[in-house]
C-alpha cells in the first residue's frame, strides 16, 4: 500500500507541476500581449508593417499601373500628378516600381529568417539540452561560420551564382545568418533545463523528445522570437546592400535593392531614383526593428521593471 500511496504522490505532484507550469505558462504570454497592446511604438511599428505586407501582396490596390509598362521617351522624369515617384531609366513608372519591390525585398526577409530561426531552434534545443559533445559540436560549426561576416561570405558564395534568384539569395543569408539565433536558443534552453519542472518530467518517466517539446521549447522561445522581428529587418537592408554591390537579386526581378543599384549613377542629377526605395527600406527596417524591441521586452520577465 505504501508503495501504490507513494506512486500516486509523485503522479499527483507531476500533475500539479504539469498544471502549474502551464498556467505560468499562459499568464506570461496574456502579459506579454496586455504589454504590447499598451506599448504605442508596438501599434506604430504594427501599423506600417500592415501597410507594407498588404502592398507586397495586393500591390494592384495600390497602383493601376503595370511594373513592365515602360517608355523610353520618358525616361528619368522627375516626379509629377501623373509619376507621383517620377520614372526611372528605362522610363517606367517609379512608384508602381517601387510598390512591386516591397514584395521580393519582404519575401526575402521573411524566407531567411524562418529558414534561420528554424534551424536554430533545432540546433540550438540541442545543443543546449543535451550538452557535452552534441553542444560542442554544433557550437564549433556554429563558431565557424560566425568568425566569416555574413555580407562577406554572402558576396563571395553569391558572385559564383550565374542565376541569382529569391532562392538563391535567401538560400546563402540563412547559411551565414543561423549561428548567432543559435546561441540565443542554446543559450535560453541552457537556462531552463535544470529547472524543477524539467527534473520533474525525467523522473516521472518522460523522454528527451517529450521533455524538449512539452517543456523546454514552450519556456525557451521568448528571446528567439522577440529577435526573429529584429532580423527580418537586418535581412531587408542586407538584400538591398548585397544587391547595391552587384552581386545580390537580378533582373528581372523587382526589389527596392535593384532600384538603389540602378540609381548609384544618378544621384547628383536624378536623386528621387535614390531617395523612394531607400525611404521604404527604411521604414520597413524600422518597424521591423521597433516591432521585435517591444516583443523582446514583453515576453522577457527580465526587461520588466
Amino acid at each position: 500500500m505504501s508503495e501504490i500511496s507513494r506512486a500516486q504522490t509523485e503522479q499527483s505532484e507531476g500533475s500539479t507541476t504539469g498544471r502549474t507550469t502551464k498556467e505560468a505558462e499562459a499568464s506570461l504570454w496574456a502579459d506579454a500581449w496586455r504589454s504590447l497592446r499598451s506599448n504605442p511604438w508596438f501599434i506604430v511599428s504594427g501599423a506600417i508593417l500592415v501597410v507594407m505586407i498588404v502592398m507586397a501582396l495586393f500591390p494592384q490596390l495600390f497602383t493601376n499601373t503595370s511594373p513592365g509598362e515602360c517608355l523610353l521617351g520618358r525616361s528619368r522624369q522627375e516626379p509629377s500628378a501623373e509619376h507621383w515617384f517620377g520614372t526611372d531609366v528605362q522610363g517606367c513608372d517609379y512608384y508602381t516600381r517601387v510598390i512591386y519591390g516591397a514584395r521580393t525585398s519582404i519575401a526575402v526577409g521573411l524566407l531567411v529568417a524562418l529558414g534561420t530561426v528554424v534551424i536554430s531552434i533545432v540546433l540550438g534545443t540541442l545543443a543546449g539540452f543535451y550538452g557535452k559533445v552534441v553542444d560542442a559540436v554544433i557550437s564549433r560549426i556554429g563558431d565557424m561560420i560566425f568568425a566569416v561576416p555574413y555580407v562577406l561570405g554572402a558576396i563571395v558564395f553569391l558572385n559564383v551564382i550565374d542565376d541569382r534568384g529569391i532562392l538563391e539569395v535567401s538560400f546563402i543569408l540563412t547559411i551565414f545568418m543561423w549561428p548567432m539565433t543559435m546561441r540565443l536558443m542554446r543559450g535560453a534552453v541552457m537556462s531552463v533545463v535544470n529547472n524543477e519542472y524539467v527534473m520533474a518530467a525525467r523522473a516521472l518517466g518522460a523522454g528527451n523528445l517529450t521533455i524538449m517539446r512539452r517543456h523546454i521549447l514552450p519556456n525557451s522561445l521568448a528571446p528567439i522570437l522577440g529577435y526573429s522581428a529584429i532580423l527580418v529587418g537586418i535581412i531587408i537592408s542586407a538584400e538591398a546592400a548585397l544587391t547595391y554591390l552587384g552581386v545580390g537579386l537580378q533582373l528581372p526581378s523587382i526589389s527596392w535593392g535593384l532600384q538603389l543599384s540602378n540609381a548609384q549613377n544618378y544621384i547628383q542629377t536624378y536623386p528621387h531614383l535614390m531617395v523612394f526605395p531607400l525611404i521604404f527600406v527604411a521604414l520597413t527596417v524600422f518597424a521591423f526593428t521597433i516591432m521585435g524591441d517591444a516583443i523582446r521586452d514583453a515576453i522577457d520577465p527580465k526587461a520588466k521593471k
